[in-house]
């Protein structure tokens, strides 16, 4: 791995990093070839299947990659016995189907982290025909790390140069043809984000599978050459085959757990054999002063080093520029001016998404309201015009309204992410997340729960250590997810002024960000204490954002959002539409009252509507629960609401609009407006925003934390202490705004 100034850092966690001018000759104990896997054969009339493996480095476009192989034809699931995903696809290409499993991304396969175990042991359980490794052309030599461990393993590889654009535009000029024969694979330059050399890939990948692998070469000094050999001997003894004895014999010296009780239990008792390999392995390690393992990795790095230099020239123009990258990170990365660039950023894009979507909102909005008048017109009023303009159209309706900001959010947040920015924006962050016990990476799980928690808290796999990935888990629900942003954009313009809603949306964001850093610090001091680990990141060069990626990741978070508003939140509007529609008062005060004869049939059918709702299993609960909740501001209307935001965040706003309808008709955004103005002050606005923000999350993000962390302690914990938490702020926020007089 590299920092942003392209040195490694060294901690004992990672590979060592000292590097040789050139490649390590093979020594006099260079072990032979192990026995290649065998090719499918394909049966006369049926064409062959082949199961090609796809792997590479985060940030080297696999992705891309896999989707131009795939098309649309691929499937998603965890790995066995962990949470770690990965996706298959099919692809027919010259008569012959291609089965292609994209593995999670690594930096090698030394299996610090879940990702980098699952690479290896399915490569090494399920044997695919070719392994496909995708490398970011710009950054090969870091790459070629992982490339000399697939070679340790003898696998049929084809080397996928991924942004060769890039590459080129550097200055970097890569002899493939000589590459292929250094490392004795084959090479293919592509272009993912443009759907470039995906044929040429095929064909590497036939021409691949149809060829026996190279032998496993033997790249390190003489005595680690001997002592791999005696080791592998002693493996080849055992008659185990589960792992290639040339890869068995390199981990066992580098002290792999896996490997060694693998070992212990092949050997049944005759581990005695390995004690001499283990003695002499000691010994080296004593008179060189460092450890086997960092004396393996020193010789890969010098094979990287040697056939990088080999294979590799680059434009060193006396009239070269300091490169574009590195002219923006000397500004956005720096010590004084990084942040505050940060929160700029950051509030730009909030007010981005607001700015725009309104008129589009309000778009919508007529669009729904011309559809509630149709219905209103046909339909004479009774259960069903309720249940159609209050239940469905106030609910989904009401949500859907907001559809454009979500997409923007969207938008927005992908461009940063694939132009190359969020990994700055965790380099940032990096210097505040050390002190509270974690690290830059943490921030880019908790930049995900803005959009949603749920791929948020699966995000935080890619945290190699299990107290890093709780306590970011934990937190991550304090991210004003999409499902909160309806709840804002209806609260916001109606308590504050036009000139304040991107500074209020940036506001509760923010908010959201503090707290979870103040939690995330007592977690870190109470019940997941423990040191924090290094951070070391790759940051991408920055890119242009093609509009095809940008559109495409949105529209597909968008349509789950659409989803999500066609089935659970429809699901559950109707159901609270039952539960305050029933059951039905026998008669009505108003009627006994004697105002009832000043009132205009208006005003009467929206005070007999009021007594329906109060009367109802839904202003029943409403108005236990405002026992409760009424030192924070709320009324029995909100209560009804907050019970239908567990189910989904977005359902509180469909919920004020059944709560608050008006007669048959479903009020509109702006009518919901002007009653939410009417009925509560600004402090209660944002105290209801507060409280929806740190509140207990939707269910979706309770089951993915049970799932995540592999029991409900810590689901349970998450819902109980964000609940008790938003109570005891949202309770402070008012208690002092009504003592100084805002609320007033």
């Amino acid at each position: 791995m590299r920092t942003r100034f392209g040195r490694r850092k060294r901690n004992s966690n990672t590979k060592p990093t000292r590097q040789h001018p050139s490649p390590i000759e093979d020594g006099p104990g260079a072990p032979a070839s192990d026995e290649a896997p065998p090719v499918p054969a394909a049966h006369p009339g049926v064409p062959a299947v082949v199961h090609v493996a796809l792997a590479g480095n985060p940030n080297a476009g696999k992705t891309s990659i896999f989707n131009n192989l795939t098309g649309g034809r691929q499937r998603v699931a965890n790995y066995p016995g962990v949470t770690v995903e990965t996706k298959e696809g099919l692809r027919r290409h010259g008569g012959v189907t291609y089965r292609i499993v994209d593995l999670p991304g690594a930096y090698s396969l030394t299996a610090n982290s879940p990702e980098e175990l699952i690479a290896r042991e399915y490569i090494l359980r399920e044997r695919p025909d070719v392994v496909v490794q995708v490398v970011d052309a710009s950054n090969l030599e870091r790459g070629l790390y992982m490339t000399i461990q697939f070679l340790e393993l003898g696998v049929r590889l084809v080397l996928a140069l991924n942004m060769i654009d890039e590459a080129r535009a550097r200055g970097l000029r890569i002899d493939t043809a000589l590459l292929g024969e250094r490392l004795g694979a084959e090479v293919v330059e592509t272009v993912g984000n443009r759907g470039i050399g995906t044929d040429a890939l095929l064909a590497a990948i036939e021409r691949a599978r149809t060829r026996p692998p190279r032998p496993p070469e033997g790249r390190y000094p003489a005595e680690l050459a001997a002592l791999a050999a005696e080791v592998r001997r002693q493996v080849e003894a055992l008659g185990a085959a589960k792992y290639p004895a040339h890869w068995a014999a390199i981990k066992f010296l580098e002290g792999d757990r896996e490997v060694r009780q693998w070992l212990a239990a092949a050997a049944d008792g005759r581990a005695t054999q390995f004690e001499s390999a283990t003695r002499r392995a000691d010994q080296l390690a004593r008179r060189t002063g460092e450890s086997i393992e960092a004396q393996l990795a020193e010789a890969r790095y010098g094979a990287v080093a040697g056939i990088y230099h080999e294979a590799v020239r680059r434009d060193l123009s006396p009239r070269r520029r300091m490169e574009i990258s590195e002219r923006i990170d000397a500004i956005v990365l720096n010590r004084y001016a990084g942040f505050p660039i940060f929160l700029l950023i950051m509030f730009a894009l909030f007010q981005f998404t607001f700015t725009l979507g309104e008129p589009l909102m309000n778009g919508i909005e007529a669009a729904f309201g011309w559809l509630a008048g149709a219905i209103a017109a046909h339909l004479a009023p009774g259960p069903l015009r309720s249940l159609l303009l209050d239940g469905i159209i106030g609910g989904v309706g009401g949500v859907l309204v907001f559809v454009p900001n979500i997409v923007l959010l969207f938008v927005a947040i992908g461009l940063l992410e694939k132009s190359g920015y969020m990994a700055r924006a965790a380099f940032i962050m990096d210097r505040i997340m050390h002190r509270i016990g974690l690290h830059g990476r943490s921030f880019i799980p908790m930049i995900t729960g803005f959009g949603c928690s749920v791929p948020a808290i699966m995000a935080t796999r890619t945290l190699e250590h299990e107290r890093d990935r709780l306590a970011t888990m934990m937190v991550v629900p304090l991210m004003s997810c999409s499902a909160r942003l309806p709840i804002y954009t209806l609260l916001i313009p109606a308590f504050f002024p036009l000139r304040w809603r991107g500074f209020m949306f940036f506001l509760i964001y923010a908010i959201g960000v503090v707290l979870a850093i103040v939690m995330v610090k007592v977690l870190r001091v109470t019940v997941l204490a423990g040191e924090s680990t290094p951070f070391v990141m790759e940051l991408p060069p920055y890119r242009w954002p093609t509009a095809r990626s940008v559109v495409a990741d949105g529209w597909e978070k968008s349509v789950l959002y659409l989803r999500k508003a066609g089935t659970i939140v429809l699901a559950i509007s109707i159901l609270l539409w039952t539960a305050t529609s029933y059951p039905v008062p026998t008669r009505h005060a108003v009627d006994a009252s004697r105002l009832t004869a000043s009132l205009s049939p208006a005003e009467l059918a929206r005070a007999r509507a009021a007594e329906d709702i109060a009367y109802s299993l839904a202003g029943r609960t409403g108005r236990a629960m405002a026992v409760v909740f009424q030192p924070l501001g709320f009324d029995w209307k909100v209560c009804t609401a907050l019970i239908g935001a567990l189910g989904a965040k977005e359902v509180f706003v469909a919920q004020l609009g059944i709560v608050n309808s008006v007669g048959e008709d479903a009020p509109s955004v702006s009518d919901l407006h002007g009653v939410l103005a009417h009925d509560y002050t600004p402090l209660q606005g944002f105290c209801i925003m507060l409280f929806c923000l740190v509140a207990a999350p939707c269910m979706a993000t309770v089951a993915a934390t049970r799932r995540e962390s592999n029991g409900w302690k810590w689901a349970l914990l998450q819902f109980g202490g964000l609940t008790a938490l938003a109570y005891v702020v949202t309770l402070a926020v008012f208690q002092l705004g009504m003592w100084w007089g805002i609320g007033v």
